[in-house]
C-alpha cells in the first residue's frame, strides 16, 4: 500500500470522505504489521523520549508499547518512512535469557507508535522488556502476567485519574512507585484538551486541541513527565478515558454546551475531531488490537480476569451516553428518569450484564469514570444531584444495582474517578429508601493534580455526610487510591498528597476501608 494516506491527519474532513473510509484505520494497522520498515542506524536525537509502557495483562502475556519521537512536542520529528523496531522480553533486567522477541514496524500514519501483544509467557511472573531501533535502546520496562484462571493470587494495585499537567506536579506517581504494585488502573482524564494558560504551575503546549498533530503533541507532553514515565515502566496499566482526552463534558456525538455567541460544530465536524482524538489516545496507550479505533468509534469497554480472584469490567461512560439533561447539581426531573436516558448504551449494558452473570470470580470490579452513588449535595429538603454522573441517568443506574442484587453478583466493587475528591460509599438497592439493602461498594479516587492543591476541611463536609448516610468518607485532597485484595478481604487506602503546586510533597494515608467478602459495603479499617 505505498503512498496510502491516513484520512484524519489534521483538517476536518468532508461528509463524503468521512463516510467512505470506514475500514481505513484497521487497514492501516494491518499494513503496519506487514510493512517492511527502514532499518535506521542513526537518528539525530534519541527516539525513545516518551518512555515505554505495558498494559492489559493476561495469564500468558501483555501489551508492550512505545512511540518513536525525536522531537516529541513538534509532531514527533521522525521520518515519514516506516521504521523497523526490535523488541525483547526477559525474566530479568540483564536480558541474559530472552523468552520472547521479534520485530514490528512503526509507521508515520500511526505516529510511529508500537503496540506488541506478547504471548506465551508464564502466569503470575514478572518480566522485563525493551525496544531497539538501530543502535538505540529504549528504557527497560517491567510487567507482570496475570495468574492462571484457577489461581486466587492476592493483588496489590492502585487507581488514579485526572492529571491536569498545568495545575500541578505528578508527585503522587513518585509515591505510587514506592508501593511496589502489581498493576495500575487509570480511570480517565489522562490529558486535558484546553489551551495553555500563563500563571499556572506548568503550561500546555499549543492552543485548544483540534488537529491530530495537536492531540499527539499534548499526549507527548504528558508522556514526557518523568514521574509518569517511571510509573508506566514499573507495572502494567489498565486504562480507560473520560471526557478531557477529547472534549470536556461531551456526551456521545453531542459536544459540550456552548455559551455566548460561539457556534457549535456540526455533527460531522464533531465526529471528525473525535476520530482524531481517539486515534491519538490509541497511539499513546498500551492497548490491544481489539481496541483499535474505527473512524470516530473505539471500543474501550472490555473484561480482564485476574485469575479467579477478580474480574475487571472496564467501562466507557462517555462514548455511548445520551446527552446530559442539564448542567450542575439539580433536582432529578422527568428527563433524568426516562428509560432512554442511558450512560452505557444498550450494547455495553448488555455486555456488562453478561460478564457479571457468567463471572466466577470472587470480586467483580467496575472500573469506570463517574460517581454511581446518588449523592445529594443540597442541604435541607431540596435536592442537588449531578446530571453528569449516574443520577443523571437514573434508570440505567437502577438497572445495574438491581442486577447486582437479583443475580447475586459476587462482591461488586465500583472504582470511580472524575470529581477530584475521595469518597467511600455503600451502594444501596434503592436510594429513595436510605434503609434499603446494601448491594455493592464504591471507592471514588481524587485527582492526581486537577483543581490544584486540595485543602481538606472535614467540618465543611458535615452537611454532605448527614444528607447521605451511605457515604462513609469524603476528602478533598489530591492523590491516588491503593488497594490490596485477597479472597477474604478488600482493603482500600486513600493516599493523599497535600501539595501539588510544588514538587516534593509527602504522602499521607488519610483513611483506610475494608470490604469483607460476602458482605457488601465499606467499613473503616
Amino acid at each position: 500500500m505505498p503512498g496510502w494516506q491516513f484520512p484524519y491527519l489534521d483538517e476536518p474532513t468532508s461528509r463524503r470522505s468521512f463516510l467512505a473510509t470506514s475500514t481505513s484505520l484497521a487497514a492501516a494497522a494491518i499494513w503496519a504489521d506487514r510493512a517492511q520498515g527502514v532499518a535506521l542506524t542513526k537518528l539525530k536525537k534519541y527516539p525513545f523520549q516518551l518512555g515505554v509502557a505495558a498494559g492489559d495483562p493476561s495469564s500468558d502475556g501483555f501489551v508492550i508499547w512505545t512511540r518513536l519521537a525525536t522531537d516529541p512536542l513538534n509532531g514527533g520529528g521522525m521520518p515519514k518512512e516506516p521504521v523497523t523496531v526490535h523488541w525483547e522480553v526477559a525474566p530479568g533486567e540483564k536480558f541474559a535469557k530472552i523468552v520472547a522477541s521479534g520485530k514490528t514496524t512503526a509507521t508515520h500514519d500511526w505516529g510511529h507508535s508500537v503496540h506488541v501483544e506478547v504471548e506465551g509467557l508464564k502466569p503470575d511472573h514478572w518480566y522485563c522488556y525493551r525496544f531497539r531501533v538501530g543502535m538505540e535502546e529504549s528504557p527497560i520496562g517491567r510487567a507482570k502476567t496475570f495468574p492462571a484462571a484457577d489461581a486466587a493470587t492476592p493483588l496489590k494495585f492502585a487507581f488514579a485519574s485526572c492529571q491536569h499537567l498545568e495545575t500541578g506536579w505528578f508527585t503522587a506517581y513518585e509515591h505510587m512507585l514506592k508501593d511496589d504494585l502489581d498493576l495500575v488502573v487509570h480511570l480517565g482524564d489522562y490529558i486535558y484538551e484546553g489551551a495553555g494558560q500563563d500563571g499556572r504551575v506548568r503550561k500546555h503546549v499549543g492552543d485548544k486541541l483540534s488537529t491530530l498533530n495537536e492531540y499527539r503533541n499534548r499526549h507527548a507532553q504528558y508522556k514526557s513527565d518523568s514521574a509518569l514515565q517511571a510509573m508506566h515502566a514499573a507495572a502494567p496499566w489498565i486504562v480507560t478515558w473520560d471526557d478531557h482526552e477529547f472534549e470536556n463534558n461531551y456526551a456521545g456525538d453531542v459536544p459540550q454546551k456552548r455559551t455566548g455567541k460561539a457556534q457549535p460544530p456540526t455533527r460531522e465536524q464533531f465526529l471528525a475531531r473525535r476520530a482524531r482524538a481517539y486515534q491519538a489516545y490509541y497511539e499513546h496507550m498500551p492497548l490491544r488490537r481489539a481496541q483499535l479505533p474505527n473512524e470516530a468509534d473505539m471500543q474501550l469497554y472490555r473484561n480482564l480476569s485476574y485469575g479467579k480472584l477478580i474480574d475487571f469490567n472496564v467501562l466507557d461512560t462517555r462514548q455511548y451516553r445520551a446527552d446530559q439533561v442539564a448542567d450542575g447539581w439539580i433536582e432529578q426531573g422527568e428527563a433524568a428518569l426516562a428509560q432512554k436516558q442511558t450512560i452505557l448504551g444498550t450494547k455495553q449494558e448488555t455486555w456488562l450484564k453478561k460478564c457479571l452473570k457468567s463471572s466466577t470470580a470472587q470480586w467483580n470490579v467496575l472500573a469506570q469514570q463517574v460517581m454511581m452513588a446518588k449523592v445529594d449535595r443540597a442541604a435541607g429538603p431540596k435536592h442537588g444531584f449531578s446530571m453528569d454522573q449516574w443520577p443523571g441517568y437514573e434508570m440505567n443506574r437502577r438497572r445495574v444495582l438491581k442486577y447486582f442484587h437479583e443475580q447475586k453478583v459476587s462482591n461488586p466493587v465500583v472504582l470511580t474517578g472524575d470529581i477530584h475528591c475521595n469518597w467511600a460509599t455503600n451502594l444501596i438497592a434503592d436510594f429513595d429508601n436510605l434503609d434499603s439493602k446494601v448491594v455493592g461498594s464504591e471507592f471514588v479516587g481524587t485527582s492526581i493534580t486537577s483543581s490544584g492543591d486540595g485543602v481538606d476541611k472535614p467540618a465543611d463536609h458535615a452537611t454532605t455526610m448527614s444528607e447521605n448516610p451511605f457515604v462513609k468518607f469524603y476528602n478533598t485532597e489530591r492523590g491516588y487510591v491503593r488497594c490490596q485484595v485477597n479472597e477474604k478481604e478488600w482493603r482500600t487506602d486513600y493516599q493523599t498528597v497535600p501539595i501539588v503546586s510544588k514538587p516534593g510533597s509527602p504522602v499521607v494515608t488519610r483513611a483506610s476501608f475494608v470490604v469483607e467478602s460476602g458482605k457488601p459495603g465499606v467499613e473503616k479499617a
